[in-house]
């Protein structure tokens, strides 16, 4: 009974991770945020100074904090809600639910991507989106694994390290979810934790690299004219 009941939690862990992988994959190429519409809802709604992305580099991290502190506690809510409702299935509706998470982690990233001054419009800009996703799922890419990927490739190759980071992470505290009825306030608050811990450790990466770029973009040496020729 014993090894029954362990070979169907692990076939169950196996079907939760290539779920979640799949749904990661489809949630980064179906469920984007649209960078222009976004940044109209940022100047409306947060009354950001800026009138593009990039302007975000005028103003210190310490002025974006609390913009990405209201967008975690947005996608969080929106996730928690999403398990509890979605939670009464058990078994039944995890896989949906998986899915439904990934679009709200994918798009969190997204929208903390922007809010710090990285686009995502070209494939180099894309990287700087999945290695925030890496810095989040606490994955260490070494400057070996970085240089030897094409431009091309490494976004891709990022996320399916990601999504199997996700994966892996998720199946092992989902248990609780496969017990029908009870399992409700279990998705709720799971779900809770799960996107608050990626948002903070992805904003952290954002703002870190938020101050490398503004430092880079007003150093002393890039402001001052350059010294005139002497003969």
């Amino acid at each position: 009974m014993k090894s029954t009941a362990k070979a169907a939690r692990v076939q169950k862990s196996g079907v939760l991770r290539s779920s979640i992988q799949a749904s990661a994959r489809e949630a980064y190429k179906h469920v984007r945020v649209d960078p222009n519409a976004y940044l109209l809802h940022m100047q409306r709604a947060h009354h950001l100074p800026i009138q593009k992305w990039d302007d975000v580099f005028y103003l210190e991290p310490e002025i974006l904090k609390p913009h990405a502190d209201s967008i975690i506690r947005s996608s969080v809510k929106a996730a928690a809600l999403e398990g509890m409702g979605l939670g009464l299935g058990g078994w039944l509706t995890v896989v949906p639910d998986l899915g439904i998470l990934s679009a709200i982690t994918i798009r969190l990233l997204q929208k903390l991507s922007l809010l710090y001054g990285f686009e995502y419009a070209t494939d180099e800009d894309a990287v700087e989106l999945w290695m925030a996703a890496a810095s989040a799922a606490g994955l260490d890419l070494g400057k070996d694994f970085l240089e030897k990927q094409a431009v091309e490739r490494l976004a891709p190759r990022i996320m399916d390290l990601v999504a199997a980071k996700m994966s892996a992470e998720i199946a092992e505290k989902w248990t609780a979810r496969l017990i029908p009825l009870l399992s409700a306030g279990a998705g709720g608050v799971l779900n809770y934790y799960f996107v608050r811990a990626w948002g903070r450790r992805a904003q952290k990466h954002f703002e870190e690299r938020h101050r490398v770029v503004r430092a880079q973009k007003f150093s002393p040496t890039r402001l001052s004219p350059a010294p005139a020729l002497t003969q």
